[in-house]
């Protein structure tokens, strides 16, 4: 479980003792409902990370909603609902050369708006290839957190930071790759391969 979980469901904790305390048993268990709710959002587990050169994984869970073509290659956009384990990964091995974030708005998470006028958290790393993505906020999703800082090294799979409550997640795949996953497809983070680099599919 993800450590971002813990001041909610301390918050919880107290509240439905203090209300069984109190009688109020409905409002406990109401409460013992959100922190079920909160530790299965924040569920952090282990994944099985493909091995061998030239994959590049998905950075996290969801539903592929988008593939586009874009200037520097492909645009695929994953949309995570609150029941997605919302753990980013790293899609390659290398090193974060860039880390940026963006202020914006909070467009619904599978709006194409939210790709470039939400808040976001681009990040660049630099491996077998140059790759982009970005990690953007929801509606609900209002805070995006790094685990990993500019100019640190990652191995492909590796947990990188989290999106609280419901979010987006976009990758540009160079042109270089190709693709093996499609709009529609349901994708987990540091284990589905999105694409490889060069040879057959």
């Amino acid at each position: 479980m993800a450590k971002e979980s813990y001041p909610y469901l301390i918050s919880a904790g107290l509240g439905a003792f203090v209300a069984f305390m109190w009688g109020a048993e409905w409002t406990a268990v109401a409460l013992l409902l959100v922190m079920a709710f909160t530790g299965f959002f924040f569920r952090n587990p282990d994944r099985i990370i493909p091995s061998g050169e030239g994959q590049i994984v998905s950075p996290a869970d969801g539903r592929i909603v988008d593939v586009r073509k874009v200037e520097s290659g492909t645009r695929l956009s994953i949309f995570l609902s609150i029941f997605d384990v919302h753990i980013s990964r790293a899609p390659i091995s290398g090193s974060i050369v860039a880390q940026t974030y963006h202020p914006g708005k909070f467009h619904l998470a599978f709006d194409d708006r939210a790709s470039i006028e939400n808040e976001r958290m681009d990040w660049i790393l630099e491996g077998e290839v140059p790759l982009k993505f970005s990690l953007i906020a929801g509606l609900i999703a209002r805070r995006i957190v790094a685990w990993k800082k500019q100019g640190e090294k990652v191995a492909r799979g590796d947990r990188i930071g989290l999106i609280k409550f419901g979010s987006r997640v976009d990758i540009t795949l160079p042109k270089s790759s190709r693709i093996v996953v499609k709009v529609g497809d349901r994708v987990r983070g540091g284990e589905t391969v999105l694409a490889r680099l060069g040879g057959p599919v």
